[in-house]
């Protein structure tokens, strides 16, 4: 099954307890747009690059061992 990489941002968030309003404010974008990325199963990777500096965490290697 491939990765939804929406959901996989959206996963991270809620385990680390931040809000949907700060993530937006992290990420320089709006809360709608927020909604927007949890519904895509792709994702600009300037974007994606950007996620993962303020989330810590390296989506990319998700995306590599998909299998």
């Amino acid at each position: 099954m491939p990765i939804h990489i929406g959901q996989l941002i959206r996963t991270k968030l809620k385990e680390d307890g931040h809000s949907i309003t700060w993530f937006a404010s992290q990420i320089c974008c709006t809360r709608s747009n927020v909604y927007k990325i949890f519904a895509n199963d792709n994702i600009d990777i300037r974007l994606l690059e950007r996620i993962c500096r303020v989330l810590h965490y390296n989506f990319f290697k998700d995306i590599a061992d998909e299998q």
